[in-house]
Formats: C-alpha cells, sequence, structure tokens
C-alpha cells in the first residue's frame, strides 16, 4: 500500500462498508424477504433475470469527481491532504469482470463456462486485463501506467536480469498465455498442497454446498424482513427506480450474528467480523438506488458518503453496472510463458497484478 493511500482511511473504511452494503442489499432483494412488498419484488425478479441470461458483465466505480473525494477524505494533519493525483485515480478506476457460459448462469458449472475476463481500467486507459478462455490464461497489462497509478515505478524490460528475460512480454505490455494446468501444478509444487489442504490433511471447502448456502439464504432472510424497506420511487424515461434502506450497522450486526453458527461450513478463509469490528462499523441509515429497465436490473448505486463521518456535503456515489459480456475470445498472438516463472511464490508481478485480481 502506497504512503498517500495510508493517509486515507476514511475513504478506505467507506468502501469497504459500501461494498459489503451493497453486496447485502443486492443479495438479499433476490432472497425471497419481500414478497409481499411491489417494489422488493420488483428487484426480487430483475436479480433472478441475472442468472437467466447466458451472457452477462458487471462494471464496478465511482461516479465522481475527484475534487469531492478530497473534501470527504479531508485532512487529518495539516498537509496531508488527499494528493489530487490519488483522488484521480480513484475517480476513474473500473474494474469490469465477464462472463459467457452456454447455459444460463444460475445454472452453469465450471465445463458450462466459454470465458470469463476481467479489466482494470485507469483515468487513461486499461492497467491490467485478464482472460481465461479454454485451457489457458490470457493477460496483459501496461506496467508504466500501473506503476504510475500505484505510486512507484516498477521494472522496465531493459532492467529484468537474465534469469527473468521471458517476462519481457509482460513489461512491454503484450499479452502472454499460461497453461491452467501448469499454473496447477505449480501452484500445489509451490504450497505442497493437494488440492484437499497442506500435506494431504482434509481441509474446508473451497466452494459452499447448496446446503449450507439455503442456512444462509434462511439466516439472511430472517434479519432483512426485520430491518431492510424497499420503496417505488417511480419511473423516468422507460426507468424505473426502487431504494432500499435499512441501518448498516445494525443490518451487518444482525446478519453476523445469524451466520456466526455456521462459520464451520464456510470455505477457508472466510472469516467472520469481530464484535470489535461491528461496533466500529459506521452506524448510519444507507440507501442503495436500483434501477431497472424493461425489468432488467441496469445500475445499483449507493452515495458512500453518507457513511462517512463528515461527509461535507461530499457526494461520492458508488455504481455498479449490469450489460451484456464484451469480448472474451482467446487474443492472437499471445506469447506461451511458464507457470513456474510466472505464477511461481514472490513473482512481483503476479503478487502484484495478478494475483492482486
Amino acid at each position: 500500500m502506497s504512503p498517500a493511500t495510508r493517509k486515507s482511511p476514511v475513504i478506505r473504511r467507506t468502501l469497504t462498508a459500501v461494498g459489503c452494503t451493497t453486496a447485502l442489499l443486492s443479495a438479499v432483494a433476490a432472497c425471497g424477504t419481500v414478497e409481499n412488498l411491489t417494489a422488493g419484488q420488483k428487484v426480487d425478479r430483475a436479480v433472478e433475470g441475472l442468472g437467466e441470461k447466458k451472457s452477462l458483465a458487471f462494471e464496478l466505480g465511482l461516479d465522481a469527481k475527484p475534487s469531492a473525494l478530497v473534501k470527504l477524505a479531508g485532512e487529518e494533519e495539516p498537509g496531508e491532504e488527499m494528493p489530487p493525483e490519488l483522488a484521480k485515480l480513484f475517480a476513474g478506476v473500473r474494474v469490469k469482470v465477464s462472463v459467457e457460459s452456454r447455459k444460463p448462469l444460475a445454472g452453469s458449472g465450471e465445463k458450462d463456462l466459454v470465458g470469463t475476463a476481467m479489466s482494470v481500467s485507469g483515468p487513461d486507459g486499461v492497467l491490467a486485463e485478464y482472460r481465461l478462455v479454454g485451457d489457458y490464461t490470457y493477460y496483459r497489462a501496461d506496467m508504466k501506467a500501473f506503476g504510475e497509478a500505484m505510486g512507484f515505478p516498477l521494472p522496465t524490460a531493459d532492467e529484468l536480469p537474465e534469469s527473468e528475460k521471458e517476462l519481457r512480454p509482460v513489461l512491454e505490455g503484450k499479452w502472454v498465455k499460461i497453461d491452467n494446468r501448469e499454473l496447477e501444478r505449480a501452484a500445489k509444487d509451490a504450497t505442497g498442497e493437494d488440492g484437499n489442504g497442506k500435506g494431504g490433511e482434509a481441509g474446508p471447502a473451497d466452494e459452499i454446498d447448496s446446503k449450507t448456502q439455503q442456512k444462509i439464504l434462511k439466516a439472511v432472510r430472517s434479519v432483512v424482513a426485520r430491518e431492510v424497506t424497499f420503496s417505488d420511487k417511480g419511473s423516468s424515461d422507460g426507468v424505473e427506480r426502487v431504494v432500499a434502506k435499512a441501518s448498516f450497522r445494525d443490518l451487518l450486526t444482525g446478519i453476523i450474528d445469524k451466520l456466526r453458527p455456521l462459520a464451520g461450513e464456510l470455505p477457508a478463509g472466510a472469516e467472520l467480523p469481530t464484535d470489535k469490528d461491528l461496533k466500529d462499523a459506521p452506524d448510519k441509515k444507507v440507501a442503495v438506488d436500483f434501477s431497472l429497465k424493461n425489468g432488467d436490473l441496469t445500475r445499483v448505486s449507493i452515495d458512500l458518503a453518507t457513511l462517512a463521518d463528515d461527509p461535507k456535503g461530499a457526494k461520492v456515489p458508488l455504481v455498479l453496472k449490469f450489460g451484456e459480456a464484451g469480448d472474451i475470445s482467446a487474443p492472437s498472438g499471445a506469447t506461451k510463458l511458464p507457470a513456474g516463472g510466472f505464477g511461481g511464490p514472490g513473482n512481483p508481478f503476479t503478487s502484484g497484478l495478478l494475483g492482486g485480481f
């Protein structure tokens, strides 16, 4: 994390809270908790409709000016206001994920997927992207732009040691590809795991089984029915608007309390927040705005400034947009790299870029 980022805990805490709130309220709308509410039913159908699609993309980003972020962050100490360059980066970053399947996504398994892709864009264009197509993972990055955005320079192709010359295409921003089977073998060799945990010991499942999913939905349903209200705000230019409101801390605390008995059934690494963490959560009313067109969910937004201790009049909407998947085809001319060199532990490129996705 750069020093500039460490100087902005307001932004970091608020982004975390907003992400949780948006995910929770988006998910619970599809849990059948609001069958008696017309507004809730609209969102319910729209969310279920996403699972009926075979091609889907979603994009996450801020709909805010850099000046609003600087205003929201304020000054912790004289001279330590958010740098304009960092504010520009936050305001301009967009993360887009696309997926295409042969079956409706809600019923798709890994073998049904035609391809998946992710891209991270900054104010001046794409910083990095990867595509998973067939037996290969394809990857490219604008290393110079990425280094400038992160606040420190990354090595150039000419600075690579002789032992790592094979990584030259990565630093030159060209497409590279890695065999997925080789990646799996390299990961197992590096960690000593065989898929069931270290040394062959049985470990927690990587995925939540259907029985546990039902338990989670039931737990969430009981809390949301008590804490969340949905209201229909009418339509304009063919776009309907529904708003869900709840107390962030009450909603989060209620759901986590219901999930604690299920902690042993969750995937490895899915640690639940502690009571202290929950006490630190913003005690604020939040509103999540859903936009629907022809019954389809097209946009979800929340003003993250509402969760700040002192919003200072700033408005900083965090927006999640839905649409059709973009290009997920295998790029031509990609250079094949050995998984051991590109994906090995401690590699500065995968740990900072590909691994960070």
